[in-house]
């Protein structure tokens, strides 16, 4: 199936190439040239890495929404899934909330933040993506 087909059967807006771009059976769309295409930390990794397009400060024992000027387009009976990176959180304890895409959302990615050490952090600020199958019975 072709990238514009893919764009009809998900409806999503059509876009330059240059800024859609397929990641395995995610569709992202990037909406500035700060967004960076989420990648695969290896090739047996559960997920993929999502990526700031923002500079911004977590301060401590605080929160943040940090845009990634990123949309996701997930497959039809599966939603995204935006958990923590395990570094990040083991080693400046930043950890992820509020962390579902919905099969048909189409919006702006952001990532919710939590910043639980006595000290201010600034980025890099990473967060993981996966699309597992909804069940249900």
């Amino acid at each position: 199936m072709s990238s514009s087909q893919e764009l009809k059967k998900r409806k999503m807006a059509p876009v330059e190439s240059d800024t859609l771009a397929p990641v395995s059976n995610l569709l992202i769309k990037r909406h500035s040239d700060k967004a960076k295409i989420p990648t695969r930390g290896s090739p047996l990794a559960a997920g993929y890495d999502l990526y700031s397009a923002e500079k911004k400060v977590i301060p401590a024992h605080g929160k943040a929404l940090v845009d990634t000027q990123i949309s996701i387009a997930v497959p039809a009976g599966t939603y995204g899934r935006v958990a923590p990176r395990s570094g990040l959180a083991s080693k400046f304890m930043i950890d992820t909330g509020a962390g579902v895409i919905d099969a048909d959302y189409r919006g702006v990615v952001f990532v919710l933040l939590f910043n639980l050490s006595d000290k201010d952090f600034q980025g890099p600020f990473l967060a993981f993506v996966l699309a597992p199958p909804l069940k249900v019975e």
